[in-house]
């Protein structure tokens, strides 16, 4: 399952009504540590199959979903489960720490 694009009008169906927790990278095409982080997030997609959504919110495109989340800074990763933020992350954080945060979710 390879990481997928939301935007302001998919974002409740994609996000907030989907069964299962949801990663939500908020990303932007000109910030390197959205491009360090972008083949992570793509192999952790492949490897968790349907045990975590994986999806991207570019925040230059659709800045309002941003806003509502009070996204400051970029990579912004946000957990979602039963339509609410269960856990952010800031930043290009390795793939070894990025597993082990999110292993509450990929059990």
């Amino acid at each position: 399952m390879a990481v997928s694009e939301t935007t302001d009008a998919t974002f409740t169906a994609d996000v907030l009504q989907h069964d299962g927790p949801v990663l939500v990278d908020f990303w932007a095409p000109w910030c390197s540590p959205c491009k360090m982080i972008a083949p992570v997030l793509e192999e952790l997609s492949e490897e968790w199959g349907d045990k975590l959504k994986v999806v991207k919110l570019n925040t230059d495109d659709y800045p309002q979903i941003a806003q509502q989340y009070g996204i400051t800074g970029i990579p912004t990763l946000n957990v979602y489960s039963g339509g609410e933020v269960v856990k952010t992350l800031v930043g290009a954080l390795p793939k070894r720490k990025l597993v082990s945060e999110l292993e509450e979710f990929t059990g």
